[in-house]
């Protein structure tokens, strides 16, 4: 059963998405992020458009969107040399830009709540490291009184059988 969205409705939905994507977008990029708030905010204002689609009559939309915000997040995460190891790069980025959809698309579904909700959420799980109080919840801070689950592998060359 689906219900149709008044113009103006939808133009209600479309600016609150807009206001939440663009504030995740612009902590991205203070953060030095390569996507930024105007990427943030095309992605919700497009996940929010294909949220209305969807609420109209094309509930498929919504798991071809999501096919496709996978491929721009993917596009983020990179690997760098840093020394002896490589490090991945971009993935709270990639994780942000998946968040920021589905953001759009609970807002485009008329989920205003919800949509703040979670923007709020994603916010200070991006902030954590950067907010004195929250860095107690950080869980970098503590990162090295543990053992990791998969240490390192030795530098090149030495055998992990001889020390």
């Amino acid at each position: 059963m689906s219900m149709a969205v008044s113009e103006t409705t939808g133009v209600v939905r479309l600016l609150v998405t807009f206001g939440l994507s663009f504030s995740l977008g612009f902590e991205r990029q203070l953060r030095g992020s390569p996507a930024g708030n105007r990427t943030f905010s095309l992605i919700g204002l497009g996940a929010a458009v294909i949220g209305l689609l969807s609420a109209a009559s094309a509930p498929n939309a919504l798991a071809g969107a999501v096919t496709g915000i996978g491929f721009i997040g993917a596009g983020l995460v990179f690997r760098q040399k840093s020394g002896r190891s490589e490090v991945v790069r971009g993935v709270t980025t990639a994780a942000a830009i998946f968040a920021t959809a589905a953001i759009g698309a609970a807002a485009g579904e008329g989920q205003l709540l919800v949509a703040t909700a979670a923007t709020v959420l994603v916010l200070v799980s991006l902030e954590l490291p950067h907010t004195p109080g929250l860095r107690l919840l950080d869980a970098a801070r503590y990162e090295s009184r543990f053992t990791p689950d998969n240490p390192p592998p030795p530098p090149h060359g030495e055998d992990p059988a001889r020390e």
